[in-house]
């Protein structure tokens, strides 16, 4: 018989997930202003760059990386082809920076006007693109508690820089100088929100919302206005009571449920005013029969208008969780004759390993395609354990698929790493706690993990070729117009693939693991490749984690 408690300690799985760091005792805001209001700003930003056109262009730029996967339709696509199959071999080190941090280094790099901004847990900096030079350095003093160390880097509009903060602020700098436009509190520590996610800036509006399902948050997306942080609207993932989409929770008045955080980059489709986020589990994670129901709208892709916040439309893809098995990637975007018809279409994958084609008019599934290991995946969690693939880090993490309109195909990186899931005899809630409702074992590693990269006809899901790596893949992926992919590993490479074939071109060790951004940019006449080495967690290494550093590569001169 199990039995289920709110109050007192909390008894946590044996083997938390790193990325989710238990959420610190709250702090006393440290001279916080009242109700979060806006700290009182210095002088209007002195740039302008980028400007709405230029976002709204962005796909089609090959001087900046705008936003974290490039452009609003999330493509991590360049249509650059200086560094082409034939000539990749001859790519080399152009500069490098240390950051000087011990955080979790999973930044997004920007590129705008030669700049290139980079972030941590706490650190804002800003590098010249070309030789790594430090331009300057903004550090965050918490006004609250830090809950999880990841953050995935900044959005960028009218001479601003805006991210978000572990302990639930917005923070605005000057692009010239770094100093502070504007700061506000729009996330909770004490209640375990954090804000790990890269922004999306679109018009006067700020759009992101926090990380924290294990800690039982009720997720939500929010949009704040880009002059000064003000809220504008807030769409709850899990709907109030009574509201559509809450009778897919079935709960019991004393056990607590939540969930339904967000944690990465969103898609914008500036046409249709649609705003694609990906939600993530509900919560107690692993006991689903605190929650019986389909639970709306965790595991989802999610349709917002982006000026309003009212859902358009929306796609569960993994009903009823048990097993953590976030969806986190609502993009690429992209349009595709299939059949001699125009379609406008979307990629999106998860932790539960598949990679999936959505048609974005009529919302139909137009296909399902596996990139890691699949195993008992209907088998339900007991007390005495349930092995299964993924577990509870496989499949897609953080960083999503590029689509090639070269190719026609999407090129995706995976965990492939089981757990056995187990569920706790007492389920035990404390506010700001992880909340997983049983323990999790991992296989052991290395014998028990390794990564995959996998091309996919976006047309048909036919898989085209797979690369296998010795460890998990979680760095971000990047086509060209040239003909290449580029990506990182683990084992600290950097590498270059054929985009037509797979083949390694080029490869070189950076001496830490890769698991951030892979962004490349034009600047003089000069194609360069920004890759973000080391450090992406302590979960994500082995023997070597790295020092957090950013590489810059081109081809020798």
């Amino acid at each position: 018989m199990r039995h289920f408690t709110t109050a007192g300690g909390v008894r946590t799985a044996s083997v938390v997930i790193a990325l989710l760091v238990t959420v610190a005792a709250a702090a006393a805001l440290a001279q916080a202003p009242a109700g979060g209001a806006a700290a009182k700003a210095p002088a209007a930003p002195r740039g302008t760059s980028p400007t709405q056109a230029q976002l709204n262009a962005a796909a089609s730029d090959t001087a900046n990386w705008l936003y974290a996967t490039h452009d609003y339709s999330g493509a991590r696509y360049v249509a650059l082809k200086q560094i082409t199959p034939a000539n990749a071999a001859g790519l080399a080190p152009a500069c490098a920076f240390q950051v000087g941090d011990v955080s979790p280094f999973q930044s997004n790099p920007i590129i705008v006007d030669g700049v290139m901004i980079v972030t941590t847990m706490h650190v804002t900096i800003a590098l010249d693109a070309t030789t790594c030079r430090a331009k300057w350095r903004h550090t965050w003093k918490p006004r609250g508690a830090d809950v999880w160390p990841q953050n995935r880097g900044v959005a960028v509009k009218d001479g601003l820089a805006v991210r978000g903060t572990s302990d639930g602020w917005l923070v605005a700098l000057d692009l010239g100088t770094g100093k502070e436009a504007w700061v506000k509190q729009i996330a909770k520590p004490e209640l375990g929100e954090t804000l790990t996610m890269p922004p999306l800036i679109y018009d006067d509006l700020v759009l992101i919302g926090p990380a924290g399902s294990e800690n039982n948050i009720g997720g939500w997306v929010g949009a704040f206005r880009l002059t000064n942080g003000d809220s504008v609207w807030r769409f709850r993932v899990i709907p109030p009571k009574g509201a559509p989409g809450s009778e897919t929770w079935k709960t019991t008045p004393d056990i607590p449920v939540g969930g339904g955080s967000v944690w990465t980059p969103m898609t914008l489709d500036v046409k249709a005013a649609l705003l694609f986020v990906a939600t993530t589990n509900p919560s107690p994670d692993l006991a689903g029969d605190t929650r019986e129901g389909d639970n709306l709208y965790t595991n989802s892709i999610v349709a917002l208008d982006v000026r309003t916040g009212k859902p358009a439309w929306y796609r569960q893809l993994v009903p009823h969780d048990t097993h953590d098995w976030d969806v986190t990637q609502p993009g690429p975007l992209f349009d595709l004759t299939i059949g001699g018809k125009a379609r406008s279409l979307m990629a999106t994958a998860g932790k539960d390993g598949m990679l999936r084609v959505l048609d974005r008019e009529t919302h139909a599934t137009l296909f399902e395609t596996a990139v890691t290991t699949r195993e008992n995946v209907d088998a339900p969690v007991t007390l005495k354990g349930t092995h299964a693939c993924p577990g509870v880090l496989g499949g897609v993490e953080w960083n999503g698929s590029s689509y090639s309109p070269l190719t026609k195909m999407l090129y995706t990186n995976a965990v492939d790493w089981c757990s056995t899931f187990t569920l706790d005899d007492e389920i035990r809630n404390v506010p700001g706690k992880n909340y997983m409702g049983g323990d999790v074992k991992f296989d052991p590693p290395p014998a028990g993990w390794k990564g995959w990269l996998t091309a996919v006809d976006a047309a048909s899901g036919a898989v085209k070729w797979k690369y296998k790596s010795s460890r998990p893949m979680v760095a971000a992926v990047t086509s060209t117009a040239g003909g290449v992919v580029m990506t990182g590993e683990l084992n600290g490479d950097f590498v270059v693939f054929d985009a037509a074939d797979g083949k390694a071109l080029y490869r070189f060790n950076t001496g830490g693991p890769i698991g951030g951004g892979v962004a490349t940019y034009s600047i003089g006449g000069t194609q360069y490749v920004a890759v973000v080495s080391g450090s992406p967690s302590p979960f994500w290494v082995d023997q070597n984690p790295g020092a957090p550093t950013v590489f810059v590569f081109a081809l020798k001169r």
